[in-house]
């Protein structure tokens, strides 16, 4: 095993402890809306690219049901097979998740009939950042690769504050985010 997958492994642990420590009736109160500087940095025809949330991962679906509210179209993540690249896809229904199907690696994702899009602004799940914005993801290079080839306005982290950390193992193929969100912080310079 390589340094960056021990890393991850005690990370997702440590990012698990940190949710389950906190009380059901705060973590219902986190991540409804986006703080109003990066909400000044999204165009009102932009769509929105998302993720459904893991169960320890910062939750996306507050996000999800105030963009669509605001009006924007929403896209989520959608792999055809395990190999086939990631890509997106129109989520209409992030209040019941009528329109999501579960996708090769278990997650819920959009239909094969949902129309392809590509986001503007894509906000991203990670295992661990720094305040300079780089990011540590799930390992597959998923978000590297779409990011290398799709670069949005705007691609933007999703955390809880434990996973801050001063300093991650980067490569050059990792992509810096424009910023990340916590619970109580905005990085990056909006």
């Amino acid at each position: 095993m390589n340094k960056k997958d021990q890393l991850r492994r005690t990370l997702r642990a440590a990012r698990k402890a940190h949710v389950e420590a906190l009380p059901d009736s705060i973590r219902g109160l986190l991540f409804h809306r986006p703080p109003a500087p990066l909400l000044a940095r999204i165009g009102d025809e932009a769509v929105i690219g998302l993720y459904h949330a893991g169960p320890f991962e910062a939750p996306a679906g507050g996000y999800a049901r105030f963009f669509h509210e605001a009006g924007h179209t929403i896209a989520l993540p959608r792999f055809a097979t395990r190999t086939a690249p990631m890509t997106f896809a129109r989520y209409s229904d992030p209040y019941a998740d009528s329109d999501l199907e579960v996708g090769p690696y278990g997650m819920l994702q959009p239909g094969s009939e949902a129309e392809a899009l590509i986001p503007d602004v894509l906000f991203v799940p990670l295992i661990g950042f720094t305040p300079a914005l780089e990011r540590l993801g799930q390992g597959g290079g998923h978000y590297d690769r779409w990011l290398a080839e799709h670069r949005p306005a705007l691609a933007v982290g999703l955390a809880w504050d434990a996973q801050a950390f001063e300093a991650l193992p980067t490569e050059p193929h990792d992509a810096p985010l424009d910023a990340v969100v916590t619970p109580t912080r905005l990085y990056g310079n909006l």
